[in-house]
């Protein structure tokens, strides 16, 4: 694939993804790793550069809801601790488990995210 239409592609599905994160407060991620999967990552590093593109857009999200009045800090303050100590976990166990269980966790939580929302 020649340089600049892969450049296109990767700006496009990042244009996607950010519209996704900042819509619905996260989905970026799920829409991100399939992506990358496509692009020739392999899981691990797909899931892992996932998260690094996600971090501007949750960050840019976060501050213009901030700025709107949408946050309530008595809840942001808690869940953002325990966000980033699951996230340091997280992104331990990545390291350490094998494609199979990965590919087949980041499915459950797919279909489960799906079932929730439908109901």
């Amino acid at each position: 694939m020649k340089k600049g239409i892969k450049r296109k592609t990767g700006i496009l599905g990042g244009a996607l993804i950010g519209t996704a994160n900042g819509v619905f407060g996260g989905g970026g991620g799920m829409l991100a790793v399939p992506l990358l999967r496509a692009g020739g990552l392999p899981t691990q590093k797909a899931h892992a550069t996932a998260i690094a593109v996600i971090l501007p857009a949750s960050c840019i999200s976060g501050a213009v809801y901030l700025a709107g009045g949408l946050v309530p800090l008595q809840i942001l303050i808690p869940t953002a601790l325990g966000v980033a100590l699951g996230g340091y976990f997280g992104a331990k166990l990545l390291g350490v488990l094998p494609e199979k269980i990965v590919n087949f966790l980041f499915a459950c939580l797919m279909v489960a995210a799906g079932v929730k929302m439908l109901f």
